[in-house]
């Protein structure tokens, strides 16, 4: 049995497991399915410690666009929660920090892997494994904002949201992690000079408490295999100085403890894994406690927390956004529908994903959900699931 829960800085989370700041997906109604998930009673009742916003931009937030701020909403629900920032300007980067803590915010990463080209031709996400200075100066940065706006312990008390989980006795401010990937090149990896083990040791040697890795190179973008052992040089390297996170392919619970024991990290971040699968922090807390996979929920369930999904969205977005998020990410939701023939083949749900992409309103995708249930919109080929960042 691992299960350890995580501790960063100040932050003793419930569990090892966090939700990664998936661009496009990581919305307030999906962290609170996943939540809800994690307190299922087919689990243990512990399952993601820690969900992070999606990427946010810190100009957006200091202007206050209104698409920032969506991405930034939370609730009292919603906690304990990460918001990660993206740019390459420190003193940018370090009001955002501070907009974030004033916001709800426990817990700021810098995204230094997000290897999207309007993200890396801004200098931003994964470019900055190119210029490590500049890296470790955007975190010494934030480190010193996040300091001048300090928590007390009665402040602390509301971000973490649990009662069962330790509150700090004196003012501390939130605590800094960052997210990078292996090194930029494929060359530099299968060389063995990949940036991210020195890299680390220098973020943990300015204040930064933790850091998440995901196994790719920024040239592999989100294809081939996620390479656990670079994972464990970054392990290896920072020796216990700060925690390692490590990120990339955790699509069943026995994936996120293989990472674990292959890597010798102290935590797991699932991303695309959860778009298909939110009681997969359940099931891999519960796998890490117990030594067993709780079972998949019914049809019936899953049916429901689609639903629910699309009722959150509109209550905290509108009709609008809750028709188009609900049309792409039926194909998530789908991939945990299958069934099988009395062939024992795999069947899909095609009908199903054509049916919530032509609805035109919540009430209508409502009707095919049901529609489902009794038995309809059954039928096509199974279609796998795609790496995860």
């Amino acid at each position: 049995m691992i299960a350890a829960p995580l501790q960063l800085g100040p932050l003793r989370l419930a569990s090892n497991l966090l939700l990664a700041p998936i661009a496009g997906y990581c919305d307030l109604a999906f962290r609170t399915i996943v939540r809800e998930w994690s307190t299922h009673p087919g689990g243990v009742g512990i399952g993601v410690g820690l969900a992070c916003t999606d990427l946010l931009s810190p100009q957006g937030l200091l202007r206050g666009t209104s698409s920032s701020l969506d991405l930034a909403a939370t609730n009292d629900f919603d906690k304990p929660v990460g918001m990660q920032l993206y740019g390459s300007d420190p003193e940018i980067m370090a009001q955002g920090a501070r907009w974030a803590v004033e916001h709800g915010s426990t817990l700021v990463d810098i995204n230094m892997g997000c290897p999207v080209d309007k993200v890396t031709k801004k200098d931003g996400g994964s470019k900055l494994l190119t210029d490590l200075n500049r890296a470790v100066s955007i975190a010494a940065r934030v480190v010193k904002e996040l300091e001048a706006c300090s928590l007390s312990p009665e402040e602390w008390s509301r971000r973490l949201g649990n009662a069962s989980l330790p509150v700090p006795a004196a003012r501390l401010p939130v605590p800094l992690t960052c997210k990078m990937r292996l090194c930029w090149s494929d060359a530099d990896y299968h060389a063995g000079t990949a940036c991210s083990p020195h890299l680390a040791r220098m973020l943990a040697d300015v204040g930064v408490v933790g850091v998440t890795v995901h196994g790719r190179t920024t040239e592999m973008k989100f294809s081939g295999e996620v390479q656990l052992a670079g994972i464990a040089r970054v392990v290896e390297s920072v020796n216990g100085q700060i925690p390692v996170i490590g990120n990339g392919d955790v699509r069943e619970a026995p994936d996120a403890v293989r990472m674990i024991r292959e890597t010798g990290c102290a935590g797991v971040m699932i991303g695309r894994g959860a778009l298909s699968t939110p009681w997969l922090f359940r099931d891999a807390w519960a796998l890490q406690a117990t030594g067993i996979t709780p079972p998949p929920p019914p049809e019936c369930e899953i049916i429901e927390s689609v639903r629910r999904y699309l009722n959150l969205m509109v209550q905290y977005r509108g009709e609008h956004y809750a028709m188009v998020q609900i049309r792409r990410r039926m194909t998530w939701f789908a991939k945990r529908l299958m069934t099988t023939d009395s062939r024992g083949r795999i069947v899909g749900v095609k009908p199903l994903k054509e049916a919530i992409r032509n609805a035109q309103t919540p009430s209508e995708v409502s009707v095919r959900l049901d529609e489902f249930l009794a038995g309809g919109l059954r039928g096509g080929a199974y279609e796998p699931e795609a790496a995860e960042a």
